[in-house]
């Protein structure tokens, strides 16, 4: 009784299920003196199965599933009461199991002793002692093994209790984080979404927006017209072209807010006023339902940024033309004072811009007015109307690109050719008015070249911009067209440059240009087979053999004046230096 006592106490020991039930199998045969000791579960299909085991000696018996109506502990689960055999094997009392008495066999036992687990008068399992010898069991011995189970049951529904409520605590534990997870989520998604407005109201603009609301999401997000242009993007966005985009923005504005469009791609409307637009956003992750919610906001946030922008390019419009139009005009004022105008209007001066010229060619000019003035404050420029053109100062310094993408902008949006010439890039905000003569040239070269409806800059007009244009750069349209030649006649000192002035000489027939070279006309034509392999083919159609001609004449002449010029200082005893050539080709410019 005292090692009953022990064994209770040592039962009140907090176990996990597992280890109690190891505990009482050990218990069991210490104090009885069995040579084995194990416990049997219920299945919930019915019979039972070996669950723990103390003193075997094969691995046959845990696990061992103990078919129904088969064994001891079949009996004492049915009947409730113990049950013991002096020689297993040899009971014809008990109802064998094939695979059961195959265990016994293989274990040696043959005294086996079983009383049942019960909790709230429902069996649960069975606890059993074993002996490798016959033996009788006394009732003192099998009163013990009703007391221990007894016992054994109460500390395995406590075991079973704790341990259901250390997982509920550790569930509740997670489920703490991941509540305060979510209320640091919403509180940064708060703060992000302030951080916004306050952009939008301190004059922040598109891209500003697209990449603070695409840090926050972690995902790649752009911000398109009603028409499907891209305005401002940030990180990796969907690959959606102009039409999707179209398609996604009837979604997003049937849907009145945030709508998942394909796997992870999702589309808020940008609605105000006029203002009607989009944001796409790919992430790759499900996005939650703060984060859709603030995806929503983002929405709703471009939408305020363009119509404040709207509301300040109208509220700064009478500033804005009146800078424009000093510029415009050569108005003369210090790089310091434009340098204060420009920044106080969001222009940098110390950026190059380039001058555009546009006229619709039908009766949508009010229409292009308003895209031009949103299009040019967008784009940190200025806009005004001029005799009924519209002019736009825009940075950059590629004019062809800038031309080309004010035209590739407006003509779709107004679905009628429109007229776009440009010039540039200023080299300071003081020469904007000559560049702004030069792009009204180029406008009117695409007139006379019956070129209405098109979009080019000086440099896309070959020799008729080096013509119009105030710089006359010689060395850079000379470049442009037999460039290619002039660097192989240097580097592997042919004479391809010498039989293009021949050949052009000769009304372009290689017999008379060998002539004038002296040499066989097939080498004229290698040569011409040479030149066509640097310049390309079509070097000899009218327009580029024009060109071609005008850079040879060009050529020509920097060098006759070259050398007048070293004759010039040779007979004053000096030598040329590299400011001399320089100031020659300054003068052939000229």
């Amino acid at each position: 009784m005292a090692d009953l006592v022990n064994t209770v106490h040592d039962m009140t020991i907090p176990y996990d299920p597992d280890t109690l039930l190891k505990v009482i199998t050990s218990r069991a045969r210490r104090l009885l003196g069995f040579d084995m000791a194990y416990i049997s579960l219920r299945r919930p299909g019915g019979g039972s199965y070996v669950h723990s085991s103390d003193g075997d000696t094969t691995s046959l018996n845990v696990g061992l599933v103990v078919e129904e109506s088969r064994g001891l502990g079949e009996m004492a689960h049915e009947t409730g009461a113990p049950y013991w055999t002096a020689d297993y094997l040899n009971d014809d009392r008990i109802p064998h199991g094939e695979e059961l008495d195959a265990v016994v066999r293989a274990e040696g036992l043959h005294a086996i002793m079983v009383v049942p687990i019960r909790q709230s008068g429902v069996p649960i399992g069975s606890l059993y002692g074993a002996d490798r010898v016959v033996r009788h069991f006394t009732p003192d011995e099998i009163s013990f093994m009703r007391y221990l189970a007894d016992f054994a049951a109460v500390a395995l529904e406590k075991a079973r209790l704790l341990d259901r409520s250390q997982k509920e605590i550790v569930e509740l534990q997670a489920e703490g984080v991941r509540a305060r997870a979510t209320i640091d989520r919403t509180r940064q998604l708060s703060g992000a979404l302030a951080a916004l407005v306050h952009l939008v109201l301190s004059g922040g603009d598109l891209h500003e927006l697209a990449k603070a609301a695409a840090s926050t999401l972690d995902a790649g997000l752009v911000v398109s017209d009603g028409c499907g242009r891209t305005l401002a993007c940030a990180g990796e966005p969907p690959g959606f072209d102009e039409a999707r985009t179209r398609d996604a923005a009837l979604e997003a504005h049937a849907a009145g807010g945030p709508v998942e469009i394909a796997a992870n791609v999702w589309a808020a409307p940008v609605g105000a006023g006029e203002e009607r637009g989009l944001v796409l956003l790919r992430a790759d992750r499900e996005l939650t339902e703060d984060e859709l919610a603030f995806f929503g906001s983002v929405g709703q946030t471009a939408a305020l940024l363009l119509v404040v922008q709207r509301s300040t390019a109208v509220a700064e419009g009478p500033l804005r033309d009146e800078f424009f139009d000093g510029l415009l005009t050569d108005v003369t004022q210090s790089p310091g004072q434009l340098a204060r105008q420009a920044h106080q209007l969001g222009i940098d001066a110390d950026a190059p811009h380039v001058v555009v010229v546009a006229r619709p060619q039908g009766g949508e000019h009010g229409k292009a007015v308003v895209w031009s003035s949103s299009y040019a404050y967008r784009s940190s420029g200025l806009m005004k109307v001029h005799e009924g053109d519209i002019v736009l100062l825009l940075p950059g310094t590629d004019a062809s690109a800038v031309a080309r993408a004010v035209s590739g902008e407006l003509s779709p949006l107004l679905a009628e050719p429109v007229t776009v010439a440009s010039a540039g890039p200023a080299a300071s905000l003081a020469s904007v008015a000559q560049v702004y003569q030069e792009a009204l040239r180029c406008f009117d070269a695409l007139l006379a070249l019956d070129g209405a409806g098109s979009a080019a800059s000086m440099d896309d007009l070959g020799f008729l911009g080096l013509l119009l244009s105030d710089d006359h750069d010689v060395d850079g349209f000379v470049a442009s067209v037999i460039g290619p030649v002039l660097d192989h006649d240097t580097e592997r000192a042919t004479h391809l440059v010498a039989t293009m002035e021949a050949y052009f000489a000769s009304g372009s027939s290689p017999t008379r240009a060998a002539g004038g070279l002296h040499v066989h006309p097939n080498t004229v034509t290698r040569r011409l087979d040479r030149i066509t392999e640097l310049l390309g083919p079509g070097w000899q159609q009218p327009e580029r053999a024009t060109e071609a001609q005008l850079a040879l004449r060009l050529l020509r002449a920097r060098d006759v004046l070259r050398r007048r010029r070293e004759a010039v200082l040779g007979q004053r005893g000096a030598t040329p230096g590299p400011h001399d050539t320089s100031g020659h080709q300054d003068t052939l410019g000229k």
